[in-house]
């Protein structure tokens, strides 16, 4: 059981990557953490070091629901939650299925929204708390085959800003913080799908981005997820945190060119990366 006069934290998303390190960099911090995921068994390390272990699919309101009883239960809020949780679903606009579209939103999205909306009256009464939500520079800009990912990522970014001025006066910060490319599994998971389409009008640019997505993941080409743990740290800290934190491997560069360069040179330096037949 928790202790009620300790600062709380939970992490969704917490089983590997990014969601495992910035529960690891909270618990270092001081912080009691929560973490949560659908595959319990891959949090027992995160558990030996004092962490809560709770079982969430986050697309599924019942787990939501059950979690954030559980968490309630034993603490007044929660000070800091870190919405973490996500996938990624490439693949050809016109070959992807509308359930498999609003499936990523339910995980990417929706489930986040929820996971929020509960908590928010015991944070509120609390009168503070951070809210951190793990977007993407994918938010920001897009890439070919990726269109329903980057829909969710671009929603979550808005949805962030809304919600920033809409708890600004309860001493509720929200933060978003943007990865570039990290060594995780997402590279392997968005590769290995691609790479089991077969055929149709796109296969050549599907074969293609698997190859680059192969390219930039892995073999120590992106940056330790630890770096994303400190960051997260970072913002949680901060007496006036950023409303935004770019980190990562391409990150600053990418999101500096979309800005400032328009949408046919990005168009034009995204293309440059996917090999040619």
């Amino acid at each position: 059981m928790f202790d009620k006069q300790k600062k709380t934290a939970f992490v969704t998303g917490a089983s590997s990557g990014m969601g495992k390190a910035i529960a690891r960099q909270l618990i270092g911090d001081g912080f009691q953490v929560y973490v949560a995921a659908r595959r319990t068994d891959e949090m027992q390390d995160l558990a030996a070091v004092g962490a809560r272990i709770l079982r969430l699919d986050i697309a599924r309101e019942e787990d939501i629901a059950a979690a954030v009883a559980t968490v309630l239960s034993e603490v007044d809020a929660i000070d800091v939650l870190v919405n973490n949780a996500g996938f990624g679903l490439f693949g050809a606009v016109e070959d992807t299925g509308l359930d498999e579209a609003r499936y990523q939103f339910e995980v990417n999205l929706f489930g986040t929204a929820r996971l929020t909306q509960m908590l928010l009256p015991a944070m509120r009464r609390k009168g503070g708390g951070t809210i951190v939500n793990i977007t993407s520079m994918g938010g920001k800009v897009y890439t070919p085959l990726g269109a329903w990912y980057h829909a969710t990522k671009h929603a979550l970014e808005g949805w962030s800003d809304c919600l920033r001025l809409e708890l600004a006066e309860f001493g509720i910060r929200v933060v978003v913080v943007q990865p570039g490319v990290i060594e995780t599994g997402f590279g392997d998971v968005v590769a290995a799908r691609l790479e089991k389409q077969r055929g149709g009008a796109y296969q050549r640019l599907t074969r293609a981005v698997a190859a680059a997505t192969r390219k930039s993941y892995g073999q120590g080409g992106g940056t330790d997820p630890q770096v994303i743990g400190r960051v997260v740290s970072q913002a949680v800290r901060a007496r006036h945190p950023r409303t935004r934190y770019a980190v990562g491997k391409f990150a600053r560069p990418l999101l500096f060119i979309r800005k400032w360069f328009g949408d046919r040179m990005f168009d034009r330096l995204v293309m440059s990366q996917v090999p040619q037949a």
